[in-house]
């Protein structure tokens, strides 16, 4: 392994943080609403996906794609969501309870400072307290916050090409060279993992690379090809090695 900070060749995007949705319009009107993002033509969006486009500077999108299973479990994704200040906090848990979120108890104990909601299909979010010094300057979307072995993290840092930003006590967190997000991941102990992940990331080649070098490179890192009944589609299905899918996409243009 590296050692904090180091990065391997910085050739993949992080396009999007995809969900599974039963309504991805109801999820994903939430999450515009809550955010102040704007839906996207997106030409992956066929079949009643939804993707949202960053309105402030966030490096990646979301998108909602329609499944029939109900979700299940815990989420082994969610966001850490910031603010500026105790009121901003108050007015970010009033603006998502109004469009549909609830108070949810995960184990997190009357004293937390953070507030833990769900959306309408019961994918977990926190809204973080002020003055919280690990996400300060990170974004609305402070965390991309992952459940996940301290070999993912640097999995992830070397696929990205994104520093190690933190690594300790077998927690790890990586974020852009940009700034932006941070991606975390909390180490041991790790929570049940369904048979398919409802969160997955998709990724694009950047410039001056392509998806089959990409993913001989990922391959190289630990990952591996996966078949969870893709088909014959233009993007590549793999898993990290902690097993979760994400999806190589083919350069557009």
């Amino acid at each position: 392994m590296g050692g904090l900070g180091q990065t391997g060749a910085m050739a993949l995007d992080l396009h999007a943080v995809c969900f599974d949705a039963i309504d991805p319009q109801l999820v994903g009107r939430f999450w515009a609403g809550v955010l102040g993002w704007e839906p996207t033509d997106d030409l992956l969006d066929a079949g009643g996906a939804v993707a949202l486009a960053p309105s402030d500077g966030t490096g990646f999108r979301l998108r909602f794609a329609p499944t029939l299973e109900a979700k299940s479990l815990q989420n082994r994704i969610h966001f850490d969501l910031t603010s500026a200040t105790p009121e901003e906090q108050d007015e970010t848990v009033a603006r998502a309870l109004g469009l549909g979120a609830s108070h949810i108890d995960i184990g997190q104990g009357a004293d937390a400072d953070h507030v833990v909601l769900a959306d309408p299909e019961g994918n977990e979010f926190c809204v973080i307290e002020a003055g919280n010094t690990f996400l300060a300057g990170c974004g609305f979307i402070g965390a991309v916050n992952c459940d996940g072995t301290r070999e993912v993290g640097y999995f992830w840092s070397q696929a990205l090409g994104w520093p190690l930003v933190w690594d300790q006590d077998e927690e790890t967190a990586i974020q852009s060279p940009q700034g932006g997000s941070k991606v975390t991941w909390s180490g041991p102990p790790l929570m049940p993992r369904p048979s398919k992940s409802r969160q997955h990331f998709d990724l694009t080649p950047a410039p001056g690379s392509d998806q089959q070098t990409e993913v001989g490179r990922l391959s190289s890192l630990g990952a591996k090809w996966i078949d969870i009944g893709q088909g014959e589609v233009s993007w590549v299905v793999m898993a990290d090695p902690d097993g979760n899918e994400f999806c190589v996409l083919a350069p557009r243009g």
